[in-house]
């Protein structure tokens, strides 16, 4: 089933992909086809039928459908179907309303087969990998109002639970594994009745005490952890957590908004704040709304350090309704001047799942979490997964961003272990104390990223050939985030943790960084940094967009970097939409990579970023108006990528296949936008005009 057949429902952890008819077939393609839970499809089969036949789709809305049964020219329909649907509480709520059309009485018999095949999500991708579940155990049982399917494999179980108001008359088998709810429906002329199906999925049992769950780092330690079950999963299971009072509320958008800015808004969105609304077109403010929106909808409960429950924005829908530590980070950044709390929860969350000693790296924050039952029986690595070499450093520049932003240093002082671990994870297994710069191994052979940066796709990190860099390898935006990190924690060291000596040892390590890293990265002949070194020191000389996070972090001084800005705006980087990931004329380059050639909308709102820090507020602004076109085409919703063709010869933007929509970091990209245009109004008191 591709991008275009689905409709996605999301909110607090679970997600449901639906044909535009409301239906699940359990069909595999480009995106998952179920009601997911804790990375589990707790519904694989929801398949409506009418007097036998499948329903004729005449509306979909974002939310439901308009069915009518299969019938001629000259016979209208004796009867509509209306079909509303949401996500809720751990469940699946459909609610259908079904309406005779006609003067005189109507029988028919409705039927709903319904199906849980439990399967992991890591399951269902592209790669259709295999893996073996002994011992497993599944069972159907009919209940007075519906059915419930449960799956038990060792210490890890599911249960899915259907329940109809009005109960259905008959609960039938199919032959498949699967059952059929009928009700035979009588209707008065003109008469209307409702029935509303619940499907309630409740989570896998987590890390049990009598099986563990593997957490593995990048040393390929694993641990048990005897902890009940996760709190992200109790949590989803019930009621909403709310979000933090501070942030539940926003001011609405001016009243002077133009006719095509409220003509496009979405019901439901909530106003951004009244400090951005300096934005200069209607169409940034209509995506900065969408990604309020999204925002709110990607929200998963986690627990803090002292088991508080806080809210942290889930990478993507459909494949990463999880937290990953590099997303909810940089997502926290982009929306700190708007969502403040966003930024405190995210930290809470990721000082308690930072390594310990057991993790085998203790201080490196974690990339990815996950409860499936793949992840919970070491099937893979994600239980949780310390590899990436980014997260940690990324940790502590939310830390400091958020005390400079609020002047609220208690986040610091509560934090402070955290931070100071993490700040040695860098120096000891990190490797800037060793090589001098942040590492990782590549591997293209595991189940793992192949690359443990953003840029975390196999062969993203290469020569401008497309050669790969091979060995312990460097990558350039890392160290960028390491010396921001170092930076912000010196200044933390110095005011909240009156620690005089961390500071100035911090100091002076980022300045060795600098200048260590404009003297080993740097590419002469084409005056730009280099993508990463690889295990022998050689620079990767593709010319790629990770220079814009070198900005963004303050690592170039300020000659380099307006030369480096510039040149990402030059025609072999910008491509209408945004800046490519590498430069066109490259043999790295390929416009439908995933990292080799498409445009990112967080890669370019970095950078965005980055182009305002060092005063180039023209070239902000073009990048700026280029993402609110980009939206402008995709209802709003800034896309995690698109391809790079140019926008002079292909005037649509392409999708990128296999993307996450919403995803948060994209999400968030406008406020990012925002931010960066509110710079030079800071600096000329004049809001930002238009390129």
């Amino acid at each position: 089933m591709s991008v275009a057949e689905h409709r996605l429902l999301f909110h607090g952890g679970a997600f449901a992909a639906v044909t535009h008819a409301g239906d699940i077939t359990g069909t595999r393609g480009t995106q998952p086809d179920g009601f997911f839970l804790g990375d589990t499809r707790h519904l694989s089969r929801w398949q409506l039928t009418v007097d036998g036949a499948v329903p004729t789709l005449l509306v979909a809305e974002p939310a439901g459908a308009v069915l009518v049964p299969p019938t001629g020219r000259d016979e209208p329909p004796p009867h509509t179907v209306f079909r509303e649907q949401r996500v809720e509480g751990g469940a699946l709520v459909d609610v259908l309303r079904v309406t005779c059309n006609r003067a005189e009485p109507e029988k028919l018999w409705l039927a709903l087969t319904v199906d849980a095949d439990f399967a992991d999500q890591f399951e269902l991708r592209a790669d259709h990998r295999v893996y073996g579940k002994p011992h497993a155990v599944r069972a159907r049982e009919v209940l007075p109002a519906g059915v419930e399917f449960r799956y038990r494999r060792g210490g890890w179980q599911a249960r899915t639970t259907i329940t109809a108001d009005p109960p259905p008359d008959a609960v039938e088998e199919t032959g498949s594994g699967a059952r059929r709810l009928v009700w035979h429906l009588k209707l008065e002329p003109y008469e209307t009745m409702e029935l509303t199906l619940r499907a309630a999925a409740a989570p896998g049992a987590g890390p049990a005490a009598e099986a563990g769950t593997t957490r593995t780092g990048t040393a390929g330690t694993a641990a048990k952890d005897g902890a009940a079950q996760p709190p992200a999963l109790r949590a989803a299971t019930g009621a909403r957590i709310p979000a933090p009072a501070a942030e539940a509320a926003h001011a609405p958008v001016r009243a002077a908004r133009t006719a095509a800015t409220a003509a496009t808004h979405r019901p439901g969105t909530r106003s951004i704040p009244p400090r951005t609304e300096a934005a200069p077109w209607p169409g940034l403010t209509i995506a900065a709304e969408q990604g309020l929106a999204d925002l709110d909808g990607l929200l998963i409960p986690a627990a803090g350090p002292g088991g508080e429950e806080v809210e942290v924005p889930a990478a993507g829908v459909p494949w990463f309704l999880a937290i990953v530590g590099r997303h909810a980070l940089v997502t926290s950044l982009f929306a700190l001047r708007h969502r403040p709390a966003l930024a405190r929860a995210t930290l809470l969350a990721l000082a308690a799942t930072q390594a310990g000693d057991a993790d085998g790296e203790p201080g490196k924050i974690v990339h990815e979490v996950r409860h499936g039952e793949l992840a919970h029986f070491g099937q893979v690595p994600y239980g949780r997964y310390y590899g990436a070499v980014d997260t940690t450093p990324l940790f502590l520049v939310l830390l400091g961003a958020l005390t400079e932003h609020t002047g609220d240093d208690k986040p610091a002082r509560r934090l402070e272990p955290q931070a100071r671990a993490a700040v040695e994870w860098m120096f000891r297994d990190g490797g800037l104390g060793d090589s001098g710069y942040l590492r990782h191994r590549a591997d293209d052979g595991g189940a793992a990223p192949a690359n443990q940066s953003w840029r975390d796709s196999p062969g993203a990190l290469c020569a401008a050939d497309g050669t790969r860099a091979t060995g312990a390898l460097a990558p350039a935006a890392p160290q960028g985030y390491a010396y921001a990190a170092l930076t912000h924690t010196a200044r933390l060291a110095a005011t909240a943790w009156a620690d005089p000596r961390l500071a100035d040892r911090l100091t002076a390590a980022a300045g060795d960084l600098r200048s260590r890293f404009l003297t080993d990265f740097w590419l002469s002949g084409p005056d730009f940094p280099a993508l990463a070194l690889d295990g022998t020191g050689r620079p990767a000389d593709a010319l790629a967009s990770d220079a814009g996070h070198l900005l963004w972090s303050g690592l170039l001084d300020p000659d380099r970097a307006r030369r480096v800005g510039r040149r990402l705006l030059e025609p072999d980087f910008f491509s209408g939409w945004g800046v490519r990931t590498v430069a066109a004329g490259q043999g790295a380059y390929h416009p439908m990579a995933y990292h080799r050639g498409s445009v990112w909308p967080h890669d370019n709102a970095l950078l965005a970023l980055g182009l305002a820090r060092y005063g180039l507020h023209e070239e902000a602004r073009t990048l700026a108006r280029a993402l609110t076109d980009l939206a402008a085409h995709t209802a709003g919703r800034l896309p995690e990528a698109v391809a790079g063709y140019p926008r002079a010869a292909q005037p649509t933007p392409v999708p990128f296949p296999h993307a996450c929509s919403p995803q948060s970091w994209s999400a968030a990209a406008p406020l990012a936008l925002l931010t960066a245009l509110a710079a030079e109004e800071d600096r000329t008191g004049a809001s930002p005009r238009e390129p």
